[in-house]
């Protein structure tokens, strides 16, 4: 079956009614060597973004990995407790794990936004208290709502720690 060819004109009107049809015409034109008739801003605008995707995917489970080894050295209120977080930080070490394996790349970009990932980790953690069911802990540790400013600037944590550290092991020693 032969596809009928497809102008720049309409490919370039095809990107912002039906996206997934872009994606299906451009494969197209690629696998047929048809390279003039690929609209390559698009195309490059495309693959920068999905650059970014998988970057950002890393970035945002560094941050559960932080909030969560933060809360525990932290917040913990009885021996129960942390468990969750515990449940999370694996959970999230596994995806950036398998990130790291498809893409390897991007384990030494991660390495440059472990900042980045601390300050959504801060974020989080001061939403974390915001809950109702967390009022009695800000109250306990901050005596009020915490903000930025009562947490390290900097990552207390290092690259390294983000993927290896265990304190829930430390403290069963």
């Amino acid at each position: 079956m032969t596809m009928k060819t497809i102008s720049k004109e309409e490919l370039k009107s095809l990107y912002e009614k039906d996206f997934y049809q872009w994606v299906l015409e451009n494969v197209n034109l690629l696998k047929n060597k048809e390279f003039d008739l690929v609209y390559w801003g698009n195309v490059i605008e495309e693959l920068e973004s999905m650059g970014r995707s998988e970057l950002g995917s890393v970035i945002s489970f560094m941050a559960v990995i932080l909030e969560h080894l933060y809360k525990y050295e932290h917040f913990r209120e009885n021996e129960t407790m942390g468990n969750s977080w515990v449940r999370s930080i694996l959970s999230s070490r596994n995806q950036i794990y398998d990130l790291f394996e498809e893409s390897p790349l991007l384990k030494n970009k991660a390495k440059e936004e472990i900042e980045l990932a601390w300050k959504s980790a801060v974020r989080r953690l001061i939403n974390w208290f915001k809950y109702p069911e967390n009022k009695h802990l800000a109250d306990k540790y901050f005596e009020r709502k915490p903000t930025e400013k009562d947490f390290p600037e900097k990552c207390p944590y290092t690259f390294n720690q983000i993927l290896e550290y265990e304190p829930w092991e430390e403290k069963n020693v």
